[in-house]
């Protein structure tokens, strides 16, 4: 502290100059030692109300809680702890000023006991997970290899989740927090909505209280261990491209879900078409009270009881934590010096097809424009020269956008190895290089029927071309620039009919084609 380091400095200044004192004068030895005794008395008093002042400002939020908990109405808080409701979604569902039950460092156990030392409650003793979150706002869960796990306060959560942030080896400058929960225990939760109107709606506090300040599950969490979330991983919660996900699942959602949802999923509330769809988790948080439809599995016998409609929890859900990145976006020209490199993994009948593709999936580091380069430079010096790209750059998610908006005007160009089954002539050149902008229509080939929708498709032929080959009066270079899309070999042959017209059909012959390249690509967009 600092108060105690200036204490350090002013006791060693005093010997200094106290002890030549007690060489010269003995008889002011006694003086000296009281007066430094009373300057260590008092810096010792001040350090004390330093630290007492440190003391209440950690003190703060409990003692923000049991004001908090001292206003809620009493009766009902045991109720709700009666039919096994945790502290927290006591708190947040009877809408707790300031949130203060998610604060970071209050666990389970010390909500628990300021509820039972406030209201007078005792608990029955064992544990039991919450009948509305299902364990997650006890901060309770099983993991991937089904283990329970209980952890006491959202730091300890915030630590696990930390920890596997830098064990995968993310490169991170934000992050943003991400919570799924089962749809089961919104139905929940409004089913016990539902049981309080009907029991507390008399009450004065009803309306102030209830529902318009409830926060949602999910929400309660993200809250709860952001904020050492960003202590830990020294940064701040954005929209960003880095995502850590808390994905929770319960069984008993699977199994109840078709026979909970009947009755719960609509409800007549005087819509122009009689029923509204209730199905989003944000609406505990905004719908009014009269909004929540009465599941028919609560029971409310006079004001005596009050039930949700599971009496006892005894499975927590199961957490699967989830770190990764949203795609990453290079830009930039590639040549494929191969025909067996496909742009995407080609896999039919779960084989691997071609030798190779372009693909990166869930980076650790975000690249920077030095080290795009670099990448560019190691593509294009690798020995097998399957690819090389030029002018790459790291764009953003609106590069992807525009490239596929991009996709329909965009033009690409062709050279194609063309066989006739019958001599070349001069007309058909001429006539071939005539045909600008000509209008096909293609169905789906033959060939790709088995992974593409069969649909009529209509693409423009911009140009054409024939470069003859020396020596050959059946073979030539087919030159043409088409709309993006075009399936070029079946411009070529035809399809058995499929793509009209064709070569074959404007040269009135067979025609087939064995080779094919695409020579550019043309893109206003980049």
């Amino acid at each position: 502290m600092i108060i105690g380091l200036h204490a350090d400095m002013q006791l060693s200044s005093a010997a200094l100059t106290t002890a030549p004192a007690v060489r010269k004068r003995s008889n002011e030895v006694e003086s000296a030692q009281v007066s430094d005794a009373m300057e260590v008395a008092q810096l010792s008093s001040l350090a004390a109300v330093d630290s007492h002042a440190g003391s209440c400002e950690a003190e703060m939020p409990s003692r923000l809680l049991n004001d908090a908990v001292r206003s809620l109405p009493y009766h009902v808080v045991k109720d709700l702890l009666s039919i096994g409701v945790c502290s927290r979604c006591v708190l947040r569902i009877l809408g707790t000023e300031d949130h203060i039950y998610c604060h970071s460092s209050f666990s389970q156990s010390m909500l628990c006991s300021v509820l039972e030392e406030v209201t007078g409650f005792k608990s029955e003793g064992d544990f039991r997970f919450c009948s509305v979150c299902l364990g997650i706002l006890q901060l309770s869960y099983r993991d991937d290899k089904e283990a329970l796990v209980k952890m006491e306060s959202p730091n300890d959560m915030a630590l696990v989740i930390a920890e596997l942030v830098k064990k995968e080896g993310h490169q991170i400058d934000g992050f943003s927090l991400e919570v799924s929960i089962p749809q089961f225990i919104l139905e929940n939760e409004s089913s016990l909505l539902s049981g309080m109107k009907k029991r507390y709606e008399s009450e004065p506090w009803f309306q102030e209280r209830l529902l318009s300040k409830c926060v949602s599950v999910k929400d309660v969490l993200k809250f709860a261990i952001t904020k050492p979330l960003e202590t830990l991983l020294d940064t701040k919660a954005s929209a960003s491209s880095f995502r850590i996900r808390l994905a929770y699942t319960h069984k008993m959602a699977f199994g109840n879900s078709v026979e909970r949802n009947q009755g719960f999923k609509r409800r007549k509330i005087g819509t122009e078409n009689g029923l509204q769809n209730v199905n989003d988790e944000s609406v505990v948080a905004n719908k009014d009270c009269s909004d929540y439809p009465t599941n028919e599995t609560i029971a409310v016998t006079g004001r005596s009881s009050l039930k949700v409609p599971i009496d006892k929890v005894s499975e927590p859900c199961h957490l699967v934590y989830l770190c990764y990145r949203t795609h990453i976006y290079l830009c930039g020209r590639y040549l494929k010096y191969s025909r067996n490199v496909s742009q995407t993994r080609w896999i039919i009948d779960e084989e691997r097809m071609g030798e190779a593709s372009v693909e990166i999936q869930n980076a650790r580091q975000v690249p920077s424009e030095e080290t795009v380069k670099e990448i560019e430079s190691k593509i294009n010096g690798l020995e097998n020269k399957l690819v090389g790209v030029k002018n790459l750059q790291v764009v953003g998610s609106q590069g992807w956008t525009l490239m596929r908006e991009g996709e329909a005007e965009k033009q690409k160009q062709y050279c194609a190895l063309v066989w006739i089954s019958r001599p070349l002539e001069d007309e058909d050149v001429c006539s071939i290089s005539l045909l600008n902008d000509m209008q096909i229509l293609q169905k789906t080939p033959i060939r790709v029927l088995h992974r593409r929708s069969p649909l009529e498709r209509k693409k423009i032929i911009h140009w054409m071309k024939i470069e003859r080959i020396a020596e050959s009066s059946q073979y030539f270079l087919l030159h043409l620039c088409t709309q993006a899309g075009t399936y070029i070999k079946e411009f070529v042959h035809g399809d058995f009919g499929r793509t009209q017209p064709s070569i074959g059909s404007i040269l009135g012959c067979r025609a087939e084609i064995l080779q094919l390249d695409v020579t550019d690509v043309k893109m206003d967009s980049f």
